[in-house]
C-alpha cells in the first residue's frame, strides 16, 4: 500500500526479555492482592453466609454497566466518522467486543492492534482505524483523570488543594491531543509494522471522545454503587464518590500494562480507595471487590467470545469511505 512500508522489528531477543518482565510484574501484583485476600478469606466466607443478593439490582447494574459499554462503541465510532470514515454501529459493537479482549494479554497493545485490524476488514482506512483507537485511548485516560477530580473533590479530604491542578492538566492533555498523537502513532507502528501517515485529528474527534469517556466513567460508577446496593442492601456513600473510587482503580489498572486487564492493579488501589473513602473496607471490601471483577469479566469478555464462537467475530466489509 502507498505510504507505508516496514517498521524495524523489535529482536527477538528483546521481545522476550521484555515478555518476561511483564510476566514477573504482572504476577507480583497478582500475588500482593491475592495475599491480602487470603488473609480476609475466613470474613469474606462468613459475610458470604449472612447477605441475601438483590437479584434485580444486580441485574439494573449490569444493564448500567451494558449501557456504558454501548456509549463508549458510539464514541469510538462516532471518532472514526470524524476522519471521514463510515462505520456502522453494529460492526464498530463487534470490533468493539472482540478487540476488548486483547485487555486480558499481558501489554494490552493487543486491543489497539486487534481494533486496527478489524477496522480495516470492515473498510476503514489504517490511519483512521488505529488512529481512532489511539485518540480514544488517550482521552479516556484524560476524561477518567477529570472525572475523578470532580468526583473526588466532594469526598476525599486532600483532593481540594488537587482539584484546580489535576483539572488544568487534564484538560491541558485533552487539548494537547492532536500534538500527542504522533508519539500514539509511533507506538502503532511498531505494533502493526507499517509506516502510517501522521494525520491531523479533527477537534471534532476529541470532543466527541472526550464527552462520551466521561459519561462512560459516570456510568461505571454508578453501576459500581448498585453493585455494593445489591450486595449489602444499602450504599455507604453518595454516588459520586463509587464514581470517583472505581474510576481511579479501574484506571489504575489500565496503565498497569504488564497485567492482564490490570489484574491485581486495580483491587489493589481499589482497595486502598474505599477504605479512605469510608466507603467499605476487611472482608465487605473484599468481597464487593471480587464481585465486582466478576461481574465486570463476565459482562466485558461473553459478548466478545460469544462473537468468537457463533463466527460473527469479523465486521461486515461493505464500508467505503466517504468522498
Amino acid at each position: 500500500m502507498a505510504g507505508e512500508r516496514p517498521v524495524p522489528a523489535t529482536s527477538p531477543l528483546k521481545r522476550r526479555v521484555l515478555h518476561a518482565l511483564s510476566i514477573i510484574a504482572a504476577v507480583v501484583v497478582i500475588a500482593y492482592f491475592a495475599r491480602d485476600v487470603a488473609r480476609q478469606w475466613s470474613g469474606v466466607r462468613d459475610l458470604l453466609a449472612t447477605i441475601t443478593v438483590d437479584w434485580p439490582l444486580l441485574a439494573l447494574s449490569g444493564v448500567v454497566v451494558l449501557a456504558s459499554y454501548a456509549v463508549l462503541i458510539e464514541t469510538w465510532r462516532r471518532t472514526v466518522v470524524a476522519w471521514g470514515e463510515r462505520l456502522r454501529w453494529r460492526d464498530a459493537a463487534r470490533i468493539w467486543f472482540v478487540s476488548n479482549l486483547g485487555k486480558y494479554v499481558p501489554g494490552k497493545v493487543w486491543q489497539i492492534g486487534a481494533m486496527g485490524v478489524l477496522a480495516q476488514e470492515a473498510g476503514v482506512s489504517s490511519v483512521a482505524a488505529i488512529g481512532s483507537s489511539l485518540v480514544v485511548n488517550l482521552v479516556n485516560i484524560v476524561a477518567a483523570c477529570l472525572v475523578v477530580a470532580v468526583a473526588g473533590a466532594q469526598v476525599v479530604t486532600i483532593a481540594g488543594r488537587w482539584f484546580v491542578p489535576l483539572v488544568i492538566v487534564a484538560s491541558g492533555a485533552a487539548l494537547a491531543t492532536p500534538w500527542m498523537l504522533p508519539w500514539m502513532l509511533a507506538v502503532a507502528r511498531r505494533v502493526t509494522g507499517r509506516e502510517l501517515a501522521d494525520p491531523k485529528v479533527p477537534p471534532s474527534a476529541i470532543l466527541v471522545a472526550l464527552v462520551g469517556c466521561v459519561i462512560g466513567w459516570g456510568l461505571y460508577g454508578v453501576a459500581f454503587r448498585l453493585l455494593a446496593i445489591s450486595l449489602f442492601g444499602h450504599a455507604a456513600g453518595n454516588t459520586a464518590s463509587y464514581i470517583a473510587v472505581f474510576t481511579i482503580s479501574y484506571l489504575a489498572g489500565y496503565l498497569y500494562l504488564p497485567s492482564p486487564g490490570g489484574l491485581g492493579a486495580r483491587e489493589a488501589v481499589l482497595t486502598t480507595a474505599l477504605a479512605a473513602l469510608s466507603l467499605e473496607a476487611g472482608a465487605a471490601a473484599y468481597l464487593l471487590i471480587l464481585a465486582s471483577r466478576l461481574w465486570l469479566t463476565v459482562l466485558e469478555a461473553l459478548p466478545g467470545l460469544l462473537l468468537i464462537v457463533t463466527g460473527r467475530a469479523r465486521p461486515t466489509p461493505t464500508n467505503r469511505r466517504n468522498g
